[in-house]
């Protein structure tokens, strides 16, 4: 019998042609079944026949199959790949954002924490409860790729409360090294230097970047305060590393709404200073929309679709636990005495080596205070959402987004209480918990 890979939101097409292609490009994994679900009934058959074509033109033994029961989908399975969507861009995205904005309240990305992030984390949390469900009944010795925003809330939910082995997984990592290179025009290979990036996910820092044994923070500095002096797409990451010494992994759209500093209404030639790009979230999903017309015949019916291995993690670790060849990778874990100022029940982003014998997140210790502090900011708001999400008491959310770092920096109390009662009742359906 074949053994499963399951992909829980298949009709995301291009990222299910990444892990997917990937996994199909791999030796050790062509006795799967590549197992596809989606709600979208359409775009799962679209899927399907994009991975049938690619599955020719890779002359891959895989076998892929759609399900319309995601139970069935889930049914013996070994690994399972999460990247569903709840809620959409219409209606949830451009409530998350449109509500806000009634406040005056705006945001980039929305998606991690801040006010789009928290209501995201209240609407899939219940969704991945029932797949944990599923899975305890039907594969319950099953890996749980989570690959879904926002990751800490999410991966801590699963292994917390959904008792799946999980890890979170972000390509932030794998891409923090050159983001910065290539934002300071350092003619230097990423992979021939050392770096040790550690935190919380979106928030990790890269600790250590060395090359034969010499530091290059440094260096990096010196360059980076010139790089200052001109407008550029990665300022608020460069401003941040040479205010508390150290880059982090996540980009500047992102990270300009994790801080209380960079979108301000009483400042708002910040906007331009950082070039920040607000409602920047809601304008890819329209352009990905909009390109889905053109990118659906490229994609679906190219019967000589081609595919290059990428850099997602999931082939390599379902790959390293089938060949027991350790790989390393950079995952989301529950701090279990891996990084020692951090909290032991927070979600932390990790160097972790990956075998037969599954993943092994590796010690960090104390981050620098002011790193774990940062980290705190976001870390209090993660928590709190947790806890309202798995107790149903409305006052944990209305914790989580008055200890949120930009919330608080914009709004009053009482506008912040108003706006979550607003965002509950603009969901209406999404939260039944809360109604």
């Amino acid at each position: 019998m074949l053994e499963k890979i399951t992909f829980l939101g298949a009709g995301s097409s291009v990222f299910a042609k990444n892990i997917l292609g990937d996994t199909m490009l791999s030796p050790a994994l062509q006795d799967f079944e590549l197992a596809l679900f989606d709600i979208d009934h359409e775009r799962l058959r679209d899927s399907e026949r994009m991975l049938l074509n690619l599955k020719q033109t890779l002359n891959s033994t895989c076998r892929i199959k759609s399900y319309t029961d995601r139970k069935e989908a889930l049914r013996g399975a070994k690994y399972v790949v999460n990247a569903i969507n709840v809620g959409g861009y219409d209606p949830c995205t451009i409530t998350d954002f449109e509500v806000p904005k009634k406040y005056g309240l705006r945001q980039t990305i929305g998606d991690t924490v801040g006010i789009g992030g928290i209501f995201r984390s209240l609407r899939t949390i219940p969704v991945l409860m029932d797949i944990a469900r599923d899975m305890q009944e039907v594969c319950p010795d099953a890996w749980f790729l989570n690959y879904t925003n926002p990751m800490a809330v999410l991966t801590n939910a699963m292994i917390t409360y959904g008792g799946i082995k999980t890890v979170g997984l972000c390509h932030s990592v794998q891409t923090c090294v050159s983001d910065l290179f290539s934002t300071l025009g350092l003619d230097c290979d990423p992979s021939q230097v050392e770096s040790k990036i550690a935190g919380i996910n979106h928030m990790a820092w890269l600790l250590e970047l060395k090359k034969d044994g010499r530091d290059l923070y440094p260096e990096v500095k010196r360059i980076a305060v010139e790089k200052q002096k001109e407008k550029h797409d990665d300022m608020v990451r460069i401003e941040i590393m040479l205010r508390f010494g150290y880059y982090v992994t996540e980009s500047s759209e992102h990270n300009a709404e994790y801080h209380p500093y960079f979108i301000k209404s009483r400042y708002p030639e910040l906007i331009d200073k950082f070039q920040i790009p607000l409602d920047e979230y809601p304008r890819r999903c329209v352009r990905q929309i909009e390109n889905w017309k053109t990118m659906r015949e490229q994609l679906v019916n190219n019967k000589n679709l081609e595919h290059t291995r990428s850099h997602e993690y999931a082939s390599y670790i379902f790959e390293a636990m089938e060949t027991n060849r350790p790989i390393k990778i950079g995952g989301n874990v529950i701090n279990t005495g891996l990084i020692t100022n951090l909290p032991g029940n927070a979600c932390v982003e990790v160097p972790c080596l990956v075998d037969a014998s599954g993943i092994q997140p590796t010690f960090i210790g104390d981050l620098p205070p002011q790193l774990a502090a940062l980290n705190m900011t976001n870390i209090n708001t993660q928590l709190l959402t947790l806890e309202a999400a798995v107790t149903g008491k409305k006052e944990h959310i209305y914790h989580a987004a008055m200890l949120d770092p930009h919330t608080a920096a914009e709004l009053s109390i009482d506008d912040i209480v108003s706006l979550v009662d607003d965002m509950i009742e603009a969901h209406g359906s999404w939260l039944p918990a809360f109604r």
